[in-house]
């Protein structure tokens, strides 16, 4: 249990200081909706609504902002003019390209603070904290990854993967954290 708290307090410290480093002006929910859609392209509300786990008048309320903003565009769908598909806009991209070099160069640099062993540590856990990452509720599926580095370890991993959004929280008769977008 100790390792689980003290876990979670470094990923949530990490994760909050990332989120700093970010400063796109935007909240977590607005970043992670543009992310969701740089990801899977062009989305319905309904769509964005289900891949951010959040219910639809939450998701209308931070498209109409970031529409606002000139991050992302609606247009009519092609085969049905009367649904609105949400796709990002060159600044929408623009502003996510510069708040990730941001981040990556911050923790690049913090990663460059840490002796040649605890580097290395670092490496080791990371297809550890992949797999804590992903959610248990979905199917395994094991995936070759190119990990480009000489380990002693084999090169696949496991991933879970869905093809269908998760269940809203209503359906499922809990609630549910959105993730972090980006």
């Amino acid at each position: 249990m100790e390792m689980a708290s003290r876990l979670r307090l470094s990923a949530t410290r990490l994760a909050r200081q990332l989120r700093k480093e970010s400063s796109t002006g935007l909240t977590p929910s607005q970043v992670s909706a543009l992310a969701t859609v740089q990801r899977c392209g062009s989305l319905t509300l309904g769509e964005l609504a289900a891949h951010e786990r959040v219910a639809p008048p939450s998701i209308t309320r931070v498209v109409a902002k970031l529409e606002d903003d000139g991050l992302l565009e609606r247009t009519p769908d092609a085969n049905d003019r009367r649904v609105g598909r949400i796709s990002l806009t060159p600044d929408g991209l623009e502003l996510l390209d510069e708040s990730r070099l941001r981040r990556n160069e911050w923790l690049a640099s913090r990663i460059d603070t840490l002796d040649p062993e605890q580097r290395a540590q670092l490496h080791a856990a990371l297809d550890v904290l992949d797999a804590l990452a992903v959610s248990p509720s979905v199917l395994p599926e094991t995936i070759a990854s190119d990990k480009g580095s000489s380990t002693s370890r084999g090169s696949s991993t496991t991933r879970r993967i869905s093809n269908s959004p998760a269940p809203s929280p209503r359906a499922t008769g809990g609630t549910r954290r959105r993730r972090a977008g980006t």
